[in-house]
Formats: C-alpha cells, sequence, structure tokens
C-alpha cells in the first residue's frame, strides 16, 4: 500500500502494543446515533486521545476532529476558551451540550451515550490501557505532536480509516501538524469475514459485498475498500494510498 518499510512496521508494533483496540464495531452494543457530529480537539501522538479515538471506533461514531498540535495557535486557543485550559483530549458534543477533559470520563459518556450504557469491563481496566497506550507512542515518537505551518482549507476533509490501521496513522499524523480539521468516518470490521483480505474473500464468501452501509457503500463507488481514503472537498480530490495522501497534504496545504 505504497508505505515505507519503517513507518509500516513502527505502525504495526504501535497497534500491536495498544492491543488492536479500535478495530472492530461492537455493532451489537450500539446505541443511538448523534444528529451532530461529535467534535474532539485532539493530537494524533497523544496516548490519551488515542483512547478516545479507538472507542469512537469501536462505537461506530464519526466526529469533526479539530487537531491541537505542540505550538498550534487555532484549535489551542480554542479549547482554552471553552473548558478553561489546554487539555487534550477534549470532547464536545453538541447534541448534549457535553463538553469534556479526561480519556477515562469521555470514554464512559461515550459507551453511555451511544453505546450499550455501561462501559464494557475492558474499558474499566484503566491502567492497562493507558500504560499501553502510552507504550505504543514510543514507537513513532513525536510524530503527530509537532506543528507544521499551513495554510487552512475553508472546508473540512474528510477521512476514512479506523484507529488501529497502520496506514492510515501516518495520515492522521500529517493531518494533525499541519492543523487540519477533518471529518473522520471511521471504517471498523464488523465480523470476522472482514479480517480476510478482499482477494481470497471474494472467492470463499457468496456476498462480495463487504459488511456495514458504509464499508458497501466505499465499496461500491471505488470498487475497493481501502483505508486510508481523503476526499477533499476543496479540490475535488479522493485518494488511497497513505504516502499518496501525505504527499498531497504537504504539497496542497503546507507552507
Amino acid at each position: 500500500m505504497l508505505l515505507n518499510p519503517i513507518t509500516l512496521t513502527t505502525g504495526m508494533a504501535s497497534a500491536s502494543t495498544s492491543l488492536w483496540r479500535g478495530t472492530t464495531i461492537r455493532h451489537k452494543e450500539l446505541g443511538g446515533r448523534p444528529e451532530q457530529l461529535i467534535q474532539l480537539y485532539d493530537m494524533e501522538g497523544c496516548p490519551y486521545c488515542k483512547l478516545v479515538r479507538e472507542v469512537l471506533t469501536e462505537l461506530d461514531l464519526n466526529a469533526k476532529i479539530l487537531p491541537c498540535p505542540k505550538g498550534g495557535d487555532i484549535y489551542r486557543k480554542k479549547v482554552r476558551e471553552l473548558g478553561g485550559k489546554e487539555q487534550f483530549p477534549f470532547l464536545v458534543d453538541l447534541n448534549t451540550g457535553t463538553q469534556l477533559y479526561e480519556s477515562s470520563d469521555i470514554i464512559d459518556y461515550l459507551f453511555k451515550q451511544y453505546g450499550s450504557g455501561s462501559t464494557p469491563f475492558s474499558w474499566k481496566v484503566t491502567a492497562v490501557n493507558t500504560t499501553t497506550s502510552k507504550l505504543s507512542s514510543l514507537f513513532r515518537p513525536l510524530m503527530g505532536t509537532q506543528k507544521r505551518y499551513s495554510k487552512q482549507p475553508e472546508k473540512p476533509l474528510e477521512l476514512y480509516s479506523f484507529e488501529s490501521s497502520p496506514y492510515s496513522k501516518p495520515v492522521r499524523e500529517r493531518l494533525t501538524e499541519l492543523e487540519l480539521p477533518y471529518i473522520l468516518n471511521n471504517l471498523g470490521k464488523y465480523d470476522k469475514s472482514d479480517f480476510i483480505i478482499p482477494q481470497v474473500r471474494k472467492h470463499i464468501i457468496e456476498s462480495k459485498l463487504p459488511n456495514g452501509p458504509v464499508r458497501k457503500s466505499i465499496f461500491e463507488k471505488y470498487g475497493k475498500l481501502q483505508v486510508p481514503l481523503l476526499i477533499d472537498p476543496n479540490t475535488n480530490v479522493d485518494l488511497f494510498e497513505s504516502d499518496k495522501i501525505v504527499n498531497y497534504l504537504m504539497n496542497t496545504y503546507a507552507i
């Protein structure tokens, strides 16, 4: 997928260390869906933000990501205005008027509001999850944390991915560094058949379409299901492949 070996290896190591959380949708445990996008003030390289993004994937929740790299002067200021301090993650849910710091509080809120109503045991072992998330960040130190100067788009970009994808991670890192707001459309896996590579899946499963309405719509539109997929409504560009997307972001928005 046009990703250099070092980036792929460190991305795989990061996902493995965090126990591949943020891969599969808990589709039997989903609650109501928000009418308006949840807003997450986020920094890709932050292990606490990572935990929240993992839950967004598992609850099949899309979100508007407002990147807050160190040295950033766009959304960090907004967080300070809204909550009184620059701390991340910071969640704003316009559907309920909720604003929250602290990853554990945000996770409990998301499961209560948009999940089964209670936080699963695997997400109550806070010390384990936090430790593995911190360890996973060591494989890509400083990536997705430091500001790069950029020009801002008129409209937010759209990224289709799921949190544990090692191919999506470098794209999210660059979006954060460039302070580019984007709509995160989660494409978590629905069941075991979704783990089978498409070339094999089509020969052993009757339906050639993947599971889930969004996954099916992507497949029907592009003839394949692959992450990351970046859609830029400002330039009418649709792109697969991590390296191509990162190069596009730099060529289009970096100063």
